[in-house]
């Protein structure tokens, strides 16, 4: 299909592994989000919104194509993008859009490290980007490769580095309509000294705040890391608000679509040896925003969105046919109120650290996992909790195996093998938990490291 002359821009504001609790919206005091809880009151605020991928590079995989990542192949971290695969920028290209790709990648082999091949950049016609960001570059050491996978360093903190490099590219394609994917490593952990390096001064303004209930509560690098990861994710709002300051200032404020999203969150080694790889809240649920046409003024959106949903959405603002093989649906019918029904539950995968899935409710939360090692998906799973999100939010009490609990688990249950079922996943057999005493207690250490 193609383009308009009121075809809008599209940005993809995309951030790594930052918690939807953030969010001052989402009751964090700290404020860390003064620019994106603004942008959501003004216009749609996804309430509601989880990854369908716990993990870096398989969630990327699914944004970028609108597949699920057992779909795709690329289930965990450096699996790359099949040859062949369809992603939105060659959907946009194909209508008419310039596209450009600005940051972290990480959908190529384990072996690269920056620099991409034009071969598997996957109709991103504009490239300034690292395939594992994180292994190129420091807090203030920016490396990226460009189209030409030449090396370019870039001034400031990592954060103000990569924002500066959005603007100029915007500047420069301000006539044209344009897609522009920028997807910043933080408030992602720095891997080679596992912390989370702040702006110089930020780490200390944010140490012994606000600590959200699942944190304090267990056991884990909470204390140590919470300043630096705020002190990320204040610069990032900072960018953000730049971000739409230099679309007001090129007159593309009206005619531009931002969404605001991320990967996954954090639960800062609470749950397992390391920062996501669970369907625990701390890891799935994200911050999503969306601003510009189509979205403006449209208020909360309460219903459960996942990240597969995304793909489909922007797509449908733009004017531009979904592909009917997406797994996921658009919001726009949603908010348009022209969708019959939309799902009561969100689906979430894991093939890595550990193989499982889960189903979430508004109120329940449901998750199995593979009792041996497994790669991208079992034929057997064992059920490993069940929540009740409404009278435990932060999911401290596991209630699966409670006789009290059974008929929900198995509502649940049959959920999540529908849920299976339709992202094209073979049926598998699911083993009840052991039964215990009615009651609810804390989770423990085996679980919680599951």
């Amino acid at each position: 299909m193609a383009i308009t002359e009121k075809a809008p821009n599209i940005v993809v504001f995309f951030t790594d592994q930052q918690r939807w609790d953030t969010m001052g919206l989402h009751g964090n005091p700290m404020g860390l989000t003064p620019n994106l809880d603004r942008l959501a009151r003004q216009h749609t605020h996804v309430a509601h919104s989880f990854t369908c991928q716990p993990v870096c590079g398989p969630a990327r995989s699914c944004l970028q194509t609108g597949l699920y990542a057992t779909t795709t192949g690329c289930y965990r971290n450096a699996i790359p993008l099949p040859d062949d695969s369809r992603t939105l920028a060659h959907y946009f290209a194909d209508a008419g859009y310039s596209t450009g790709y600005i940051g972290k990648w990480h959908l190529h082999d384990s072996e690269v490290k920056g620099a991409v091949p034009e071969s598997h950049r996957f109709g991103y016609q504009h490239w300034l980007a690292s395939n594992v960001l994180e292994f190129t570059s420091d807090a203030y050491d920016t490396v990226l490769y460009d189209d030409d996978n030449r090396e370019v360093r870039l001034p400031g903190y990592r954060v103000d580095a990569v924002t500066d490099a959005v603007i100029r590219y915007i500047d420069r394609h301000k006539e044209d309509p344009f897609f522009l994917f920028v997807s910043y490593i933080e408030p992602h952990h720095q891997n080679h000294i596992d912390d989370y390096p702040p702006p110089d001064g930020y780490r200390t303004a944010y140490t012994g705040g606000w600590v959200p209930p699942d944190l304090a509560a267990l056991a884990g690098s909470t204390h140590p890391h919470l300043g630096g990861y705020y002190g990320m994710v204040n610069l990032l709002d900072d960018a953000n608000g730049r971000l739409h300051d230099a679309l007001k200032s090129l007159n593309l404020d009206e005619d531009t679509i931002v969404l605001f999203t991320s990967d996954h969150g954090c639960h800062f080694k609470t749950r397992n040896s390391e920062y996501k790889r669970s369907c625990h809240e701390s890891s799935i649920r994200v911050p999503t925003v969306l601003t510009g046409p189509g979205f403006r003024g449209r208020g909360q959106v309460s219903e459960l969105v996942s990240l597969i949903d995304l793909p489909p959405t922007l797509l449908d603002a733009a004017g531009i046919d979904v592909p009917k093989h997406m797994q996921g649906r658009s919001l726009m019918s949603l908010l348009n109120g022209t969708s019959a029904e939309w799902p009561e539950d969100v689906f979430v995968q894991i093939s890595e650290a550990q193989t499982g899935r889960a189903v979430r409710t508004k109120r329940w939360k449901y998750g199995v996992d593979a009792p041996r090692e497994s790669g991208i998906g079992s034929d057997t799973y064992v059920e490993q909790y069940l929540y009740d999100l409404q009278a435990d939010p932060y999911e401290l009490n596991n209630l699966v195996g409670h006789q009290s609990h059974a008929g929900v688990a198995e509502v649940m249950s049959q959920r999540l093998v529908r849920r299976m079922r339709e992202a094209g996943e073979d049926e598998p057999e699911i083993e009840n938990a052991k039964v215990r005493s009615s009651g609810q207690r804390t989770v423990s250490e085996k679980e919680r490291y599951a």
